[in-house]
């Protein structure tokens, strides 16, 4: 059975056991994330297309920590002016795995 869930403007394609990365803020003390927002439901039978979510379902996730994605370097120049700038960014996820699906 997989889902497609909406988290944070973006859309995972999950199933049992899959580990996503979130943009979400997560609680010191919170163990475990629901996924409301369920887009679509399938792998049994006929696919449920929500419209726009499926009603009723949710994905549950247990936290497993904070994680940072790749480094992205961003280069600002003006050419014959001696400006040169470089800046580095990497963003902050949260690590969850998928739980399971309920329907």
């Amino acid at each position: 059975m997989y889902a497609i869930i909406e988290e944070g403007g973006r859309q995972y394609k999950v199933t049992s056991g899959d580990t996503i990365l979130i943009d979400r803020e997560v609680g010191a003390d919170d163990k475990t994330v629901t996924f409301d927002r369920v887009l679509l439901v399938g792998g049994e039978g006929d696919p449920r297309l929500g419209t726009p979510i499926v009603a009723g379902a949710t994905v549950t996730a247990d936290v497993i920590g904070p994680a940072k994605g790749p480094k992205v370097i961003s280069v600002k120049y003006r050419r014959r002016k001696g400006y040169r700038r470089k800046i580095g960014h990497r963003q902050s996820y949260y690590s969850v795995k998928v739980t399971g699906i309920n329907v």
